[in-house]
C-alpha cells in the first residue's frame, strides 16, 4: 500500500519519486486523494508563509502561490480545464465535443474558462487574512481533490484514457471514506468554516460531473482535471466569504 500511495503522490505532483506502479493499481487508492491534497496544500502553504516572512506584499504572495500550486501539480489539471472549456464552447454531438477536448489546439473557450478560474482563485488567495493563509491553502487543495472524487462518483468513464481508472475504482464506500477524511481535515484546521468549504467542494464536484454527463455523456481525465481547478476556486470562495 505504501508504494501505491507514493505512486499516487508522484502522479499528482512533480516530485521525482521513483515508483514503478501502474495507473490501475494507483487508482485503487483514489479515496486517498484528499490526503494528497493536504500534502500539496501544506507544501503550498509553507511556500506562501515563507513569502510572508520575507515581507512580500499580499498581492505578490497570492500570485506566486497560485503559480506555485499549479506548477507543483505539473499543470496537468490546468490542461484539463482548458480542454474542457474548449469542448463546452463547441456545438455538435457529445462525440464531437470529446474530439475537440482531445485536440491539442487551444481555443477561446479554454482560454476564457482558464482566465475566469485563475483570476478568481488569485483574488481569493489575495483576500485571505494573514493568520489563516496556511490553513486555507491546505483546505483549498483538499477541496480540489474532494471535488475530483465527487465528480468520479457520478461519472461514466470512456473506454480509453487514464481518467477511466479513477472513475471505475470510485464507489459509495470509498466516496464516504474520502468525505470523512476531508471533513476531519477541514474541521481540524478551521472548525465549521473548514467543513463548509469541504461541503462546497463536494457539491461542486457533483456539478462538474453533471455538466460532463449532459455535454459529453462520459467523463474524461480532462474533466477530472477541470473539476480539481474549479473546486479549488469554489472552496476558497466559501472560506474567504466566511472570514
Amino acid at each position: 500500500m505504501l508504494r501505491e500511495i507514493i505512486g499516487l503522490l508522484s502522479f499528482l505532483t512533480i516530485l521525482p519519486l521513483k515508483t514503478h506502479i501502474s495507473i490501475p493499481r494507483i487508482a485503487k487508492y483514489t479515496w486517498l486523494f484528499p490526503i494528497m491534497g493536504a500534502i500539496i496544500g501544506l507544501t503550498g502553504g509553507i511556500f506562501a508563509t515563507l513569502l510572508q516572512l520575507l515581507g512580500m506584499p499580499p498581492i505578490i504572495i497570492a500570485s506566486l502561490t497560485y503559480g506555485f500550486l499549479i506548477w507543483f501539480t505539473g499543470f496537468h489539471h490546468l490542461d484539463g480545464l482548458i480542454d474542457m472549456g474548449d469542448a463546452l464552447m463547441a456545438h455538435g454531438s457529445p462525440e464531437d465535443k470529446i474530439k475537440i477536448m482531445k485536440d491539442e489546439r487551444i481555443g477561446t473557450g479554454g482560454l476564457s474558462l482558464f482566465f475566469i478560474i485563475a483570476i478568481t482563485t488569485f483574488t481569493c488567495l489575495y483576500s485571505i487574512l494573514p493568520g489563516q493563509l496556511l490553513q486555507m491553502i491546505i483546505i483549498g487543495e483538499v477541496g480540489a481533490k474532494m471535488g475530483l472524487v465527487s465528480s468520479c462518483i457520478i461519472s461514466k468513464p470512456l473506454n480509453e484514457g487514464i481518467g477511466r481508472h479513477f472513475i471505475i475504482e470510485m464507489d459509495k464506500k470509498k466516496f464516504i471514506a474520502s468525505s470523512i477524511l476531508s471533513f476531519i481535515i477541514g474541521f481540524s484546521l478551521l472548525k465549521y468554516q473548514g467543513m463548509i468549504g469541504i461541503l462546497a467542494s463536494i457539491i461542486g464536484g457533483l456539478f462538474i460531473g453533471t455538466v460532463a454527463r449532459k455535454n459529453f455523456k462520459y467523463t474524461t481525465g480532462d474533466v477530472l482535471g477541470a473539476s480539481n481547478e474549479f473546486n479549488r476556486m469554489l472552496t476558497l470562495i466559501i472560506l474567504v466569504l466566511w472570514q
